[in-house]
């Protein structure tokens, strides 16, 4: 006999997937553009993929490019000393653009006009306009454009989105998501308008928003109020003099959105804070709520166990 309970757990069981083998007679062509810190972990996926041979890499800094394939065991791979030399010189299927944000948009568009497929890390661009533009590459090419959420393919990720399509929670009326570092700004290209033009807010804080907006199929957003600060990043007492000097974006950010179809998303993310976490990411419906929490050091995972409340009986 199952009981109701049980009904219920067993509704979301990962299905198990048949795995397709892989045909290897042609190798997928990839380049990389942008050889810095984020690339390691494309080298790295690429190097795991018997059908996938990367031919190519580009970056600014010379001499850069060349020592990081020699550094990662990859050989024969041709360096140029922009993306869009290589993009004139090789015949690609797709390039992983690794670039700091603020070129994140021009490689990406420079890409798909030559019809090759584009792996663009994460945030997608500095600017919403940026961001239509390179949609409207997308589809003018008739090639794909994937940005890297990879915390999507996460299990517990994947969860999320079947309990909110499940119905289980019934209509989504209220959404809190965030989360963040206590210490926790990075250095390099992170901190200055001039490469990343936005911080915490495009560095981590797009991850805790693709969790809840994919789980609820991406509603319009109508209006949005919204706040940044940067008291830590340019505080010497914190950062070192260097990176204080040069710090000119925000280390915390803060938006209240409404979205179509009557929700409300209340949204906060840090790099730095007095806090170990601003709250856990909660999701309310009608019939129920899901609970997921915060980890000490937000970086696109769940902190544990996740929890559905819901009326029970009538209690």
């Amino acid at each position: 006999m199952v009981n109701k309970g049980d009904e219920v757990l067993n509704q979301f069981q990962q299905e198990k997937i048949d795995e397709t083998p892989v045909n290897v007679a042609k190798k997928f062509k990839v380049g990389l553009i942008g050889t810095g810190w984020i690339a390691e972990a494309h080298i790295q996926s690429y190097k795991r993929m018997p059908d996938v041979e990367v031919v190519a890499g580009a970056d600014l800094i010379p001499g850069k490019a060349e020592k990081f394939f020699q550094r990662w065991g990859v050989e024969g791979v041709r360096c140029y000393p922009d993306h869009k030399s290589m993009l004139e010189a090789e015949e690609l299927d797709a390039v992983s653009v690794c670039t700091y944000n603020m070129t994140h948009a021009q490689c990406t568009i420079d890409a798909l006009e030559k019809g090759v497929n584009v792996l663009l890390e994460k945030p997608m661009s500095v600017t919403l306009d940026e961001a239509v533009a390179m949609a409207k590459a997308e589809k003018k090419s008739g090639k794909l454009l994937s940005i890297g959420f990879q915390p999507r393919f996460d299990a517990n990720m994947q969860m999320i989105k079947k309990i909110v399509e499940s119905g289980e929670l019934g209509e989504i009326y209220y959404i809190q998501t965030g989360g963040g570092r206590r210490r926790g700004i990075p250095n390099s290209t992170f901190i200055e308008k001039k490469t990343a033009g936005i911080g915490a807010l495009g560095d981590i804080g797009c991850y805790s928003l693709d969790m809840v907006l994919n789980a609820i199929g991406y509603p319009k957003p109508l209006t949005i109020t919204g706040y940044t600060s940067d008291f830590f990043g340019k505080s010497e007492t914190y950062s070192l003099p260097e990176n204080a000097s040069r710090f000119n974006v925000d280390d915390f950010a803060a938006a209240f959105v409404r979205l179509e179809g009557g929700i409300i998303l209340d949204f906060r993310i840090a790099w730095a804070m007095h806090l170990d976490t601003p709250g856990d990411t909660i999701i309310l419906g009608k019939k129920g709520g899901l609970r997921i929490p915060s980890p000490d050091c937000w970086n696109g995972t769940v902190g544990g166990p996740m929890k559905i409340y819901h009326d029970v009986a009538g209690k």
